[in-house]
């Protein structure tokens, strides 16, 4: 690849680029590559953030399933048409 290219799209020596074939050629785009570990690292710093400000389950899984389940059944034995709440 010719020096000013290289210099112009900041590229060097060992970068990846993704191929793709175009009509006129073949299209190169620089991509970006990550390490996995680090990469899964910063999403569990995400993770961490986005679940600390969750509010504390009151209930326990199976109880909440089985209250939706019973709403359900309600929602049904009272003469749905099969619309959904909010629905009109």
């Amino acid at each position: 690849m010719p020096a000013e290219l290289r210099k112009q799209f900041n590229l060097s020596e060992g970068n990846y680029l993704e191929a793709e074939a175009v009509e006129d050629g073949i299209l190169l785009k620089p991509v970006s590559v990550v390490e996995r570990k680090k990469a899964w690292q910063g999403m569990v710093k995400v993770l961490d953030r986005v679940h600390a400000k969750l509010p504390p389950r009151k209930k326990r899984p199976q109880k909440q399933e089985e209250e939706i389940a019973q709403m359900i059944k309600d929602h049904r034995k009272n003469g749905s048409s099969g619309s959904c709440a909010g629905e009109t």
